[in-house]
């Protein structure tokens, strides 16, 4: 199925800011803040998808609380890139949407097709997750230095589940495990 859309058909070109009379940003400080918002949307779709990938590939002996714990992952991260999305939008922007935008403004790689074993998987999703509340970090203070309080308090909201989620990857990796290796005993 293509897609014909003429001139009059657009609403608003991606990558432009519209004034929100309502919430009285000015458009120099709009746009800085829908660029990290779009940002961060497009690292948290990257790392949706990846986390998506490996709730559809784990095996093993804990595949059921893993295929579990991957799963409230990637809807944590969905909600957040939607509260997010709208904020940008609120905002007087587009929210980044397509997965070739996504990922020419993502500041993550996907990992790929390729399937790996779950402690590599769960190793990359760790780290996708610290890069990126690194950058949630950077984007807060961004936020709270031109006095948006609100876009502040949703990368806050974020960066509070990003960590915890990470956090809990951190213990997945961890080598005491109940889980015995007969190869090896």
């Amino acid at each position: 199925m293509s897609y014909q859309q003429s001139e009059s058909d657009l609403r608003q070109e991606f990558g432009t800011v519209e004034e929100s009379p309502a919430l009285r940003v000015e458009e120099e400080r709009a746009e800085q803040v829908i660029d990290a918002l779009n940002a961060d949307l497009a690292a948290s779709y990257v790392l949706y998808h990846q986390l998506k990938k490996h709730h559809w590939n784990v095996e093993g002996a804990e595949f059921l609380e893993l295929h579990r714990f991957l799963e409230e992952a990637y809807e944590d991260v969905e909600h957040h890139s939607d509260v997010i999305a709208e904020r940008a939008q609120a905002l007087g922007g587009v929210p980044v949407a397509g997965p070739t935008n996504l990922e020419e403004h993502s500041y993550v790689d996907f990992e790929g097709e390729d399937v790996y074993d779950v402690r590599t998987s769960l190793r990359n999703d760790m780290e996708t997750f610290g890069d990126i509340i690194e950058h949630f970090r950077d984007h807060i203070e961004l936020t709270n230095g031109l006095n948006d309080f609100a876009s502040e308090e949703v990368l806050r909201s974020a960066i509070d589940d990003y960590e915890e989620l990470a956090h809990h990857f951190e213990h997945y990796l961890e080598d005491d495990t109940l889980v015995v290796d007969e190869a090896t005993h």
